[in-house]
């Protein structure tokens, strides 16, 4: 029996390459230093593969609150990112200038993550306001349609536990 992959859309696979095109022109941005100015919204997260054991970067939007860094998955479960980090907690994090080890956890709690994204709104209502109409929801959802909405989505906190020096 010979086993055959499933064939994936061209237009799948032209949304996957942009996707994957969109992960450099941060890490160059950080490379060349401009990590405190792209930092204010963007980090670096490095993951373990969890079938290649390869690290992989990607390059995140972020919430830091009471010294913890959030991250939400609009892939939920299904993200690569969030599947490694299941396979291997320990990730690294390039946020602003600093650069750390941390451990990850992922979060379902659908009220949980409706509690960031709301907390997001009002800290970034221009961007997160435009993801939301995005996604067919109003710039100022209700709290049962932020509610409906985060059921989809996983969320990441990551605890800070040793700097790396440059």
């Amino acid at each position: 029996m010979s086993r055959e992959k499933p064939s994936i859309s061209s237009s799948a696979r032209l949304k996957r390459f942009f996707y994957r095109l969109s992960h450099y022109p941060p890490q160059a941005a950080y490379a060349l230093g401009l990590g405190p100015v792209l930092g204010r919204l963007v980090l670096l997260l490095t993951t373990t593969g969890c079938k290649s054991g390869k690290r992989r970067v990607t390059p995140l939007q972020y919430e830091e609150l009471d010294g913890k860094i959030y991250v939400t998955a609009a892939y939920g479960l299904k993200a690569d990112w969030v599947r490694n980090i299941q396979a291997n907690p320990c990730v690294e994090v390039r946020v602003r200038g600093r650069r750390f080890l941390g451990l990850a956890s992922v979060i379902t709690d659908r009220e949980r993550i409706a509690d960031m994204l709301e907390l997001r709104l009002k800290r970034h209502p221009r961007m997160i306001a435009a993801i939301l109409r995005s996604e067919g929801l109003p710039a100022k959802p209700a709290r049962e349609d932020v509610s409906a909405y985060a059921a989809n989505l996983a969320m990441v906190e990551i605890a800070p536990e040793a700097e790396i020096s440059r």
